[in-house]
Parts: C-alpha cells; structure tokens; sequence
C-alpha cells in the first residue's frame, strides 16, 4: 500500500510520530531520541547499526580519484576515498529500523545516488532526511551545493522527503564572529518557500546567540518548516545554551551514541535542533 506525505511509512514522517508508532520511545520527547553521527566507514556504520541510536547520519561524495567506477561513497572532506559505497552502505541500513540522513558534499554525487535510493525505497519505511549546505553563510565560503539542482534532482525522484538545507559557516576564535544575517535567512527562506516538503536548517551553535530574531522568523514563516539542528559545538558554552533556551522555549535534552550531548528544541511544532558535538 502507497504512503501519504507526511503518513506513517513516509520519508518526511515526523520522526518522534515515527518511533512513537514503532514502540521504539514512549512519548513525543527528542531527549528519548539519539544519533549516530558520521557512519561512513564501514567499521562506524556497522557499529551504528549494532547502537541503540534512533538516527543514522552518513555523508555521500564522488570519489575523486576515479576508483569505483564512479560509484557515490560515504566519506565526509577532506577525505577522497572510502572502503564502503553508497551501495554498500544502504544494503545493510535498510535490514535495520532506523531512520536515515545523507549529507551531500556535491551536486555530482546526488543524481546517482537518487538512482540507488530509488532501489531500496520500497525497503525504506521510515523518516529519510536529504541534506546539503546550498548557501554561504556567517564566515563560509562559496563552495555550496547548488540549490535549484540539487532540490530538482531530490524531488523528481522523491517529492515525499524531508530536506535539511544549510549554510557554509565557519568560526574564527580570536574574532568577533556576526550570526545569521537577514539576507541570510530572507534568501533560504525564498528557496524554501517553493518547497512543499518539510524542511530543516543546519545552524552552528556558536552563531545562534547573534541570530535568535533570524531564525525565529525563520521557523515561523510556514508549517512546513520543521526546524533548525545546531551543530558543531567547539565553542559551546553554558551562556550559549542559556540563550538557547531563551530563543526556543520548549527545550529538551536529547543524547547521540556516546557520551556527547544532542539538543532538541520545540518550537511551534517539533523542530530538530541535532546539536553535534
């Protein structure tokens, strides 16, 4: 029987909607829900699939030394090459229950890899998130996904996916580093506004303090868009999640394989802020 957008089975199913009807948490709480970060050698992705983790993230690239007869392969940059394929990996990820994000660092690498998604989608019950940085943000640099492209290629194989769409960023720590400007948010938000799939937002952690007027205006332009995942902390601090909490005011504390903290917010509907440390 065919899935409904946003139905049980779906690609875009909320995620809590999705372990919650597989007894797999007890109540709509992000702390109950954890991630396996960076599965892309063979050795993570077995371990991930053997952890108790909800969600299983994984980067896809083009190899560029010409091996693999082309093949897309789980490597995140500046790593070239990898001992496992796309192929391989989605081979034993669909034996598993666990819901799914693949993060593209190239326009070349999606195409093919919507072909082997397309192989195993009748295998594939279960939240899928597509992931790609398409604009350059606070302190990134120019070399960004293609938006346009990249969204087509994703929707003419799967209109029923929920995307995660970012900026390029960086952090200099000697600095003082500006947050997400309007232009910024006013420019994704134009991309997204096309979209009728649920969407979220990658967002370095230690930028969100200068950017909690951007990204809530952000979150409240439509229903559709499922909310912000904030990465990378080496810059974490307390004052920094105290702000946090004061920017998304419904907030629980969600945990990844290992001893790092994730963090979920809620704001308006179920946002996931995937905090990676």
């Amino acid at each position: 029987m065919a899935t409904t957008a946003r139905g049980p089975g779906s690609w875009s199913e909320n995620i809590l909607q999705y372990f919650l009807r597989n007894n797999q948490i007890t109540t709509e709480d992000g702390a109950q829900i954890t991630w396996y970060h960076a599965a892309n050698h063979k050795a993570q992705m077995k371990e991930a699939l053997k952890s108790t983790a909800h969600m299983v993230e994984a980067d896809v690239l083009l190899p560029s030394n010409g091996s693999d007869h082309g093949q897309p392969i789980m490597a995140h940059p500046p790593e070239s090459s990898s001992d496992n394929t796309l192929q391989e990996w989605l081979t034993e990820v669909v034996k598993s229950n666990k819901g799914i994000k693949l993060d593209f660092k190239s326009l070349a690498a999606v195409e093919p890899s919507m072909m082997l998604l397309e192989n195993v989608k009748k295998h594939l019950k279960r939240p899928v998130w597509i992931n790609a940085d398409i604009l350059p943000g606070p302190n990134g640099n120019s070399r960004v996904v293609d938006a346009k492209p990249f969204i087509d290629t994703v929707t003419s194989f799967f209109p029923d996916v929920t995307f995660s769409l970012g900026w390029t960023t960086g952090w200099h720590p000697e600095k003082v580093n500006e947050g997400y400007s309007w232009t910024m948010v006013k420019e994704m938000e134009c991309i997204c506004n096309e979209l009728n799939q649920p969407v979220t937002f990658p967002v370095r952690a230690a930028l969100v303090r200068q950017s909690c007027s951007q990204l809530l205006w952000l979150l409240k332009k439509s229903n559709r868009l499922a909310g912000c995942r904030i990465l990378d902390s080496q810059c974490f601090s307390l004052r920094t999640l105290k702000v946090l909490f004061l920017c998304f005011p419904v907030c629980t504390l969600m945990w990844k394989s290992g001893s790092q903290p994730d963090y979920f917010f809620s704001h308006v509907q179920p946002d996931y802020l995937d905090w990676k440390k």
